[in-house]
């Protein structure tokens, strides 16, 4: 099964680029976030494609705190994988590495054209691989990368210039969970609980990245944090492998009240505050329920959803995955405080003893 792909110098196996080995959970996916400086406004992007599953699918998703209005698309893949477009999303690779364009066609009252322009060399973040039982529940590599974002936005006939707007983007590649869950259980399987936190956060002259995947009992399996001046190339910055973050959950929630990122630096520890604003449901954009990540919809379909985040039960297994955006305070040793702002992802399934819950 030949397709334009195969034309490039990219492929990884024996195979045609069509064919992405034998794991039916093999996906590829582009995630991006804008966000007004004071975080009052902030929108999401994602797009992926599911090469087994011979399934694409994208995600907008636009919150002023009160309403989240989300697009949703999905298609055929028809294996052709250098396709970047579902329904009206369409992903533009204008310098790779360095400046995307994602571009949502009028619809459902819904549009976008925003360029997302990078600070420094994209991170690339120590390998995930988890398994379940024998079975391999996650293996995939991710770059993440903030950036500068210009563009425009359009909700219900209104449009909101975005210049001077800053934001997140990633790739990510590998297996974890995607399209309908397998019916048969494996005997000895089972993840006994999952935990994330993520937080990309942009300053005036540099980003800050941290990430956690902890077991139950609080032992992180994979963790990184990064200090990024602008322009850094791929060896630049601090990468530090032992940060922590303290982050007490909100009363009856398996959401931060508030959060300190410490990140072991020459000189003593930098440390990260951070104030949670508002609250991005990151069902809008396709993790988790109807529309989660893979799912067969049909040849096309396209379709709005409109959230009101203020009456959702924030409890509900399918509000238990969010991006906080959050105002950040960072100081490092020798350096005055500076302010700024990203997000505060967080992801908290089944036991987690720090926390009390089980």
């Amino acid at each position: 099964m030949l397709t334009r792909g195969d034309d490039y110098p990219i492929h990884q196996t024996p195979e045609p680029i069509a064919y992405a080995g034998s794991d039916r959970n093999f996906y590829d996916r582009y995630f991006f976030n804008a966000y007004a400086p004071d975080g009052g406004l902030f929108a999401a992007v994602a797009f992926g494609v599911y090469p087994a599953l011979n399934v694409a699918d994208a995600h907008f998703s636009i919150t002023d705190g009160a309403t989240q209005r989300c697009l949703h698309a999905s298609r055929i893949l028809n294996l052709e994988r250098m396709d970047l477009s579902v329904g009206p999303v369409r992903i533009e690779v204008l310098e790779p590495l360095q400046r995307l364009r994602v571009t949502v066609e009028r619809a459902e009252g819904l549009a976008c054209e925003l360029t997302f322009e990078g600070r420094a060399f994209p991170i690339e973040e120590p390998r995930f691989i988890k398994r379940n039982g024998p079975r391999l529940f996650m293996d995939y590599t991710r770059l993440t990368q903030n950036c500068f974002v210009s563009g425009w936005i359009e909700v219900d006939g209104v449009r909101t210039d975005c210049s001077g707007w800053l934001g997140t983007r990633d790739r990510s590649w590998g297996i974890r969970p995607v399209g309908a869950p397998d019916p048969q259980p494996t005997p000895g399987g089972g993840i006994a609980g999952f935990f994330w936190q993520w937080t990309p956060v942009n300053f005036d002259d540099r980003s800050v990245f941290f990430h956690v995947n902890a077991d139950p009992d609080g032992k992180p399996w994979n963790t990184r944090a990064v200090i990024l001046p602008d322009g850094a190339g791929p060896e630049g910055g601090w990468h530090a492998d032992a940060p922590s973050m303290e982050a007490p959950l909100r009363q009856g929630l398996r959401h931060a009240e508030r959060g300190t990122l410490t990140i072991p630096v020459e000189g003593g520890d930098a440390t990260v505050r951070f104030e949670p604003l508002s609250t991005f449901l990151m069902r809008g954009i396709g993790y988790g329920g109807e529309w989660r990540h893979g799912a067969l919809q049909g040849e096309l379909r396209v379709a709005r959803e409109d959230i009101d985040v203020a009456a959702c039960d924030m409890a509900a297994m399918e509000n238990l995955h969010i991006q906080a955006i959050s105002k950040a305070v960072m100081e490092a040793p020798g350096e005055p405080a500076r302010e700024g702002v990203g997000v505060f992802e967080q992801l908290i399934l089944g036991p987690y003893r720090p926390y009390g819950l089980g």
